[in-house]
């Protein structure tokens, strides 16, 4: 807003910032409308961009203007990042037609940070998908989209000047009616929690009312997002596998990602591995990069996460704050030096598979696996003590980052935990 204020310069920068605040609703509508070729998909962006006041939104005009060869999924999804961030997307919100079609393009949006509020599927038989086709009437001055039977237009002005649509034929209509079909499944699977499929065949007026009433309803699911903090052994790492077995979350450990990606043989993970044997912090350079990109998959975007072992400290949670992946729950673990020293004392990992059992709350589950266990110098009494140190000076740094984050008493029996995470994870 304040940048706003030092580019443009108004001459009334009170009205401005009024009509800013005014215009910068959260109620901005973000609707994608997706569907296979002539279920109808223009006709209703027209409606509901009209009715909404939002800005309509399509690939091909985005595209105008662009050759063949920069037309590409890649530059597509760039260009309508930057269309999107334009201020009349901004403030009035948009309505983005027949894009994506495919689950790549997906997730290039997901990257991006282009993450629609409400997505309509229009869906229609096939033979009245070929019949809407033949029919089709354009609007040689305002590209509107009619049909000589299903949608005719109100104004006799307008009809007069209609002309038959260069459509595609009922060969290239069936082909692309295919492609649809691949990718609908994961198109759904990607925006299931935002979604709503509405049949088109019936009358236009009762398509648009039944998508106007979803894009004015508010979705109360929320994607998790969820950022567990805590001190060493106050059970972060179970806590975080129980809620993403019973959520299917992502379970996104900052130390066990870090030695996965030391482990792949990459220039990255060269760079870190001397950094863990020798048990030193790794650098923000490093990690910062390697946890954005395990957040900004499709996993992560479709089904949510739930991050654990950072941040560590002020810096790195303004870092996270100020990214694209903030957390929307974030859980404080409070358990004291003497629990945690216990709970630590009892944990071993095996060096065969990485994973990581302890002796009363998760044993090994065979005596092969049990007998080759190994205690990592790291939890040993002096370096947890040194840890619970550090994380008692830093821990206020970053109450403060997250003021309304829920405290929660894990001295308790790990099942009791989870239970009081749950009673909060969708509550407002």
């Amino acid at each position: 807003m304040v940048t706003a204020l030092v580019l443009e310069q108004p001459e009334d920068p009170v009205s401005c910032l009024v009509g800013f605040l005014q215009r910068s609703s959260p109620q901005c509508p973000r609707v994608m409308l997706l569907g296979p070729p002539a279920v109808g998909k223009r006709t209703l962006a027209n409606r509901l961009s009209a009715t909404l006041e939002a800005v309509h939104v399509s690939a091909e005009r985005v595209l105008q203007g662009q050759s063949k060869q920069e037309g590409s999924a890649e530059v597509l999804v760039q260009l309508l990042q930057r269309r999107l961030k334009e201020k009349d997307c901004l403030h009035r919100g948009w309505v983005l037609e027949g894009f994506p079609q495919t689950r790549l393009q997906v997730l290039q949006l997901q990257q991006a940070g282009i993450i629609p509020e409400h997505v309509v599927m229009l869906e229609a038989p096939e033979e009245v998908l070929l019949e809407r086709n033949r029919g089709k009437l354009i609007d040689p001055i305002t590209s509107d989209v009619y049909h000589q039977i299903f949608v005719r237009p109100d104004d006799d002005t307008v009809a007069r000047r209609l002309e038959r649509g260069r459509g595609l034929s009922d060969q290239q209509l069936l082909a692309e009616l295919q492609r649809h079909r691949c990718e609908v499944t994961a198109l759904r699977s990607a925006y299931q929690h935002v979604l709503k499929v509405i049949t088109a065949d019936q009358p236009p007026a009762d398509v648009y009312l039944e998508a106007l009433t979803f894009v004015r309803s508010h979705c109360h699911f929320r994607t998790p997002r969820i950022l567990l903090l805590g001190p060493p052994g106050s059970g972060k790492s179970q806590l975080a596998r129980l809620v993403a077995e019973k959520y299917k979350v992502v379970d996104v450990s900052c130390g066990r990602l870090l030695r996965s990606v030391a482990a792949d043989g990459s220039g990255r993970g060269a760079e870190i591995q001397p950094y863990l044997d020798d048990g030193r912090p790794v650098p923000d350079s490093l990690l910062l990069p390697v946890l954005e990109d395990r957040l900004s998959r499709v996993d992560c975007s479709c089904r949510g996460w739930i991050l654990h072992g950072f941040p560590h400290n002020l810096q790195q949670a303004k870092v996270l704050q100020e990214s694209q992946y903030q957390p929307n729950r974030v859980f404080f673990l409070e358990a004291t030096d003497e629990a945690c020293l216990e709970r630590l004392s009892l944990r071993a990992t095996d060096p065969v598979s990485g994973q990581r059992y302890h002796a009363v709350t998760r044993p090994a589950p065979g005596l092969e696996i049990q007998n080759r266990l190994q205690t990592a110098p790291e939890d040993g009494t002096e370096p947890v003590t040194q840890r619970l140190k550090v994380f008692r000076v830093r821990s206020a740094a970053l109450q403060s980052v997250y003021p309304d984050a829920v405290y929660i008493d894990a001295d308790q029996n790990p099942y009791s935990v989870l239970e009081a995470l749950e009673s909060r994870l969708y509550t407002s």
